[in-house]
């Protein structure tokens, strides 16, 4: 069978998704090797996935992503620009000779890193497109994943999509600047960002239709597939709840776990309610400050849980927005509460306003706004009849399954860049 290699950020939730498309195209007969930096290794559970790393940095250098992956302390927008310009940058200059010694016959890129995209047109290798995070493909009257702006139509709402995006345009022009000098050097024509680095082929999206504001121009082969997930074990929630109270769920994240505050702010909010809360804060929290929020009012703190298992007995969870979180409480038919912090996770928590599965809220909330949120999540029957609906969606979509036949197809030797995979 083919051999694929896989480029992508180092970072979780991106790094799982893309393992599991691996997976479910490694049981179909095809090889996969992930090319990242060497630190990014640990990101993968699968041992059977191929690891190939990107050694151009001078040792003991890891990129801050990776870095953010473990200390989100040290997050800074600024930052994480920068090195998503040195991350392509190195990608370019790296991949060519790596792709030639593996004779892979295709790329899956994570939409995030152009690298991946720019490097398949100059070597003539075909590709296929991943967006893991909301969608980066643009359109007029359309605002970008990363801005927190509800859906609107009106004069008003048009000239502040087209400003915002003028604003991002300049803050990623170092980005840009570097696709562009790759490009120049590859022969390729001019890119204006990382939505000029995606497949003709298949573009495959975690997001449902249903949960995305409503898109008129995405590409013939684009594809939204839902979640993917490896198929696991479904475990059980081990926490002894009463059956009487409220049961909440809070978690911000890998790279959000560390916010105390608003964690605490969270435990006050369904105190406020006599609701049960367990919070899961991916190891970003000591145990003073554990101790603190179950003073606070959390009934439960853990490192991590078994979030698909809590999610199925929780009536509300309270999250950053992340796009992975928001798609397990539509699974499960829990309403949302969402608290955007960075990335496109105001984008997120937009949509989850917008296509009434949930309420979205400002980090700087008080304890009594929050309280006012999750009230209505719990007793305004509409968010589930919203969640239902969408979740009819979601178990049609296909998955991880749906998306490596795409890949399969849009790789495959017979297939030509004038062709596209039908959606």
């Amino acid at each position: 069978m083919s051999h694929y290699a896989v480029v992508a950020p180092p970072l979780f939730s991106h790094v799982r998704a893309l393992q599991a498309l691996a997976q479910a195209l490694m049981a179909r007969g095809h090889r996969i090797t992930f090319i990242q930096p060497p630190e990014a290794r640990s990101l993968l559970s699968d041992a059977n996935i191929a690891f190939e790393p990107v050694e151009n940095l001078p040792a003991g250098t890891p990129t801050r992503a990776f870095r953010l992956t473990v200390n989100p302390r040290s997050l800074s927008l600024f930052g994480v620009i920068d090195d998503m310009a040195h991350a392509t940058d190195r990608l370019c200059c790296a991949l060519p000779a790596i792709l030639n010694r593996l004779a892979v016959d295709g790329l899956i890129v994570d939409q995030m890193e152009p690298a991946g995209g720019l490097v398949a047109d100059a070597l003539g290798l075909p590709f296929v497109s991943v967006a893991c995070a909301l969608p980066v493909n643009r359109e007029v009257g359309l605002p970008l994943p990363v801005m927190p702006f509800a859906w609107g139509t009106d004069r008003r709402a048009q000239k502040l999509y087209h400003s915002s995006q003028q604003i991002y345009d300049w803050m990623m022009r170092g980005h840009t600047r570097i696709i562009n000098r790759h490009a120049r050097a590859f022969g390729l024509t001019p890119r204006q960002g990382l939505h000029d680095c995606l497949s003709p082929l298949a573009q495959i999206s975690q997001t449902l239709p249903a949960l995305d504001f409503p898109r008129r121009a995405l590409p013939a082969g684009f594809h939204a597939v839902g979640p993917l997930r490896s198929p696991g074990k479904t475990g059980r929630a081990a926490w002894p709840l009463d059956p009487s109270r409220p049961f909440i769920f809070a978690s911000l994240g890998t790279l959000q776990g560390h916010r105390f505050r608003l964690f605490n702010t969270i435990a006050r909010a369904c105190r406020r309610l006599d609701a049960q809360l367990l919070i899961a804060h991916c190891g970003g929290l000591n145990s003073r400050e554990v101790e603190k929020l179950r003073h606070a009012g959390a009934s439960w703190v853990t490192d991590f849980a078994d979030q698909d298992a809590v999610l199925r007995q929780a009536q509300a969870v309270v999250t950053h927005g992340g796009l992975n979180t928001v798609a397990d409480a539509v699974k499960n038919i829990t309403p949302i509460l969402a608290i955007p912090i960075a990335f496109d996770q105001p984008g997120v928590a937009a949509r989850v306003a917008w296509s009434g599965t949930g309420r979205r809220a400002s980090r700087f909330s008080s304890s009594k706004t929050l309280a006012h949120h999750l009230d209505a999540l719990l007793n305004d029957n509409r968010y589930r009849e919203n969640l239902s609906a969408m979740q009819a969606q979601l178990s049609s979509a296909g998955g991880a399954s749906a998306a490596a036949l795409i890949v399969e197809q849009a790789l495959s030797p017979r297939f030509s860049t004038a062709d596209k995979v039908a959606p």
